[in-house]
């Protein structure tokens, strides 16, 4: 039987829970150091100004987590993005309260919690933190689901998102597609799932509709008649008739294949010579 973790109680471990205001203190901006194993990798330099900004307004609120380090200096458990924000707003200063935390460990733990609990890390982030855990300190999931107070299959599900190409990591930090879209994305083939991010992102497309692409493509109807067109070719049949304004067939054949354009009236023709011609983009 796994013993639960006293770090399941998430922000409970890292904040006293004495009233004394003693417990706050301050410090010397350049002696508070970030931890170079916090899971936040992703900091909005926009946001960060709005915090600075409010930093300089009314100062921080919220005391910084931070720990010993080496030298003097304290490392940061729980705060950066804080710490930072007061760093551009100029402040010589700021209030901490001080942890006493045994190893680098313990360190990440917290931090992993913090960020979770505050909603501060975006999905690739999470994954990452989960499996540096798990490879450095050889934690089983079902542990890492008890010390982060997620289900076994939450913390599962969301280490299979580091299978995904980093392109598509990349796009799911930077909230290009939303989690749901990447997880719909987790065991189609590469090249392919490559394609589809690039039509979620032009095309908008929701989860539940790429969910649909994806069924269909790893679940293919035999094509009884030429209406039943492979999805991607459709796709570009949808650009072309985008391009031309008017009704594009792709017809594939063993050898190449041909690509039918119609068109009601003369008018219609010309207008479709003239895209022919670069005469109009």
């Amino acid at each position: 039987m796994i013993k639960k973790s006293p770090l399941g109680r998430g922000l409970d471990s890292l904040i006293p829970k004495s009233n004394d205001t003693k417990s706050v203190m301050e410090l010397d901006i350049t002696d508070v150091v970030p931890n170079r194993n916090q899971p936040r990798t992703s900091f909005d330099d926009e946001k960060l100004l709005e915090l600075a900004n409010s930093i300089r307004e009314k100062g921080i609120i919220q005391p910084l987590i931070v720990t010993y380090s080496d030298n003097g200096k304290y490392q940061i458990i729980a705060g950066e993005r804080r710490w930072r924000a007061a760093g551009i707003a100029g402040l010589k200063k700021v209030p901490v309260i001080i942890k006493s935390v045994k190893n680098d460990k313990e360190k990440l733990e917290l931090a992993l919690i913090e960020n979770i609990q505050r909603e501060d890390l975006n999905p690739v982030e999470i994954a990452k933190a989960y499996k540096f855990l798990m490879e450095s300190y050889d934690y089983t999931q079902e542990q890492l689901s008890q010390i982060v107070g997620k289900n076994r299959s939450t913390v599962a599900n969301s280490l299979r998102l580091l299978n995904l190409h980093p392109k598509i990591l990349d796009s799911l930090s930077q909230n290009l597609i939303t989690e749901g879209h990447a997880r719909s994305l987790i065991g189609v083939e590469e090249s392919i799932a490559l394609q589809v991010l690039q039509k979620i992102i032009d095309k908008n497309l929701s989860v539940r509709e790429v969910e649909a692409l994806v069924k269909k493509i790893n679940n293919p109807k035999k094509q009884s008649n030429s209406d039943e067109k492979d999805i991607f070719l459709k796709t570009i049949e949808d650009e072309l008739e985008e391009i031309f304004l008017t009704k594009v067939s792709i017809k594939p054949s063993k050898k190449g294949g041909k690509i039918e354009l119609t068109y009601k009236n003369n008018d219609q023709l010309n207008k479709i010579l003239t895209v022919l011609r670069g005469e109009r983009c």
